[in-house]
């Protein structure tokens, strides 16, 4: 039977995330030359080549380092549960978790999550990544994430999820707009105006759908990547958006000019906000303890919620197992 560590394997893990053994070593604060002697010491042990590794095209995993690499990685994620039970029994959660996080969705999700688990788990250390979809998607599938939340809209068959909070589209208006004195509002009624559209996946597609979907076409004013933009320009009068009604939502723009936030007439873009994670992967307990802190804390303080996730929920309950 093949001999090596678990030192080895983390550092074999980590290679597919770098072009080069440089960056690889220094990311892993170990020197190159230890890296490719561990990286030798594998291939001698298995009886395989593993990485082609060339000074002046840099580095590659060959298929068999490519299936090693995954493998590895989900050997270090199961040693990490075991070790969380043992910890459990003394009665503490410590330890990483990788959390992501869609990038509309940061700065009114996570603040409340981290804050609470620092009080309730200060030995479980939390990582934070931001993205949209196409980002926080791969990093679920290779490992990088324990969990993400996103929009339960266009995910993959391959993920299990969690609702933490149910959402829907509504019309964010400038607090001085004509319509902002009404009560819902009919998307036809917005389609001749100036439309501030965040330009994320899935929002850009989704919005684009809402329209389609009622015959109609948005009159762009602007595409912008950051939600806060997007809600500083609608401040100023600029146009109006459409956005996801979220937890935690201040009803000013960051330079501190007035919002109205309107239901649409039909109501539209009905979704959840859920946590997902792969189907085959086995959240880690510190991780479950994340993501059921964030559906009670954000569940509660998100306005539109139904108070019935449980029944759209779609994805097993996390237990204590």
């Amino acid at each position: 039977m093949p001999k090596f560590t678990f030192r080895q394997l983390e550092l074999f893990a980590a290679l597919p995330e770098h072009s080069t053994l440089g960056s690889a070593a220094q990311r892993l604060h170990i020197s190159e030359s230890a890296l490719s002697h561990a990286i030798s010491e594998l291939e001698a042990a298995l009886g395989e080549q593993l990485c082609i590794r060339r000074k002046a095209k840099g580095m590659h995993l060959t298929p068999t380092g490519r299936h090693f690499a995954k493998r590895a990685g989900e050997l270090l994620r199961e040693a990490s549960v075991l070790a969380d039970g043992l910890g459990e029994v003394r009665g503490e959660l410590k330890g990483p978790v990788a959390l992501g996080c869609y990038t509309g969705l940061a700065s009114n999700v996570l603040p409340a999550v981290l804050e609470g688990m620092a009080k309730l788990h200060p030995k479980v250390d939390i990582s934070i990544t931001v993205g949209d979809h196409s980002e926080l998607l791969p990093a679920l599938e290779d490992g990088s994430l324990d969990t993400a939340v996103v929009y339960d809209i266009g995910l993959p068959v391959g993920v299990e999820r969690k609702v933490i909070y149910e959402t829907e589209v509504m019309a964010v208006l400038a607090a001085d707009d004509p319509l902002a004195g009404k009560g819902d509002i009919e998307l036809a009624d917005l389609a001749t105006r100036p439309l501030i559209m965040l330009n994320t996946a899935p929002s850009t597609e989704y919005t684009q759908l809402m329209f389609s979907q009622r015959g109609l076409k948005p009159q762009l004013g602007a595409v912008v990547p950051q939600i806060d933009l997007v809600r500083a320009m609608v401040g100023r009068g600029l146009g109006y958006s459409l956005l996801m009604s979220r937890p935690n939502q201040i009803p000013v723009s960051s330079e501190g000019k007035g919002l109205i936030t309107r239901h649409l007439r039909p109501r539209a873009g009905q979704t959840s906000v859920v946590a997902v994670w792969p189907k085959e992967a086995v959240l880690t307990n510190r991780a479950k303890a994340v993501v059921q802190y964030a559906v009670e804390v954000l569940d509660a303080a998100n306005p539109e919620g139904t108070g019935d996730r449980n029944s759209r929920a779609g994805g097993p309950q996390l237990g204590d197992a």
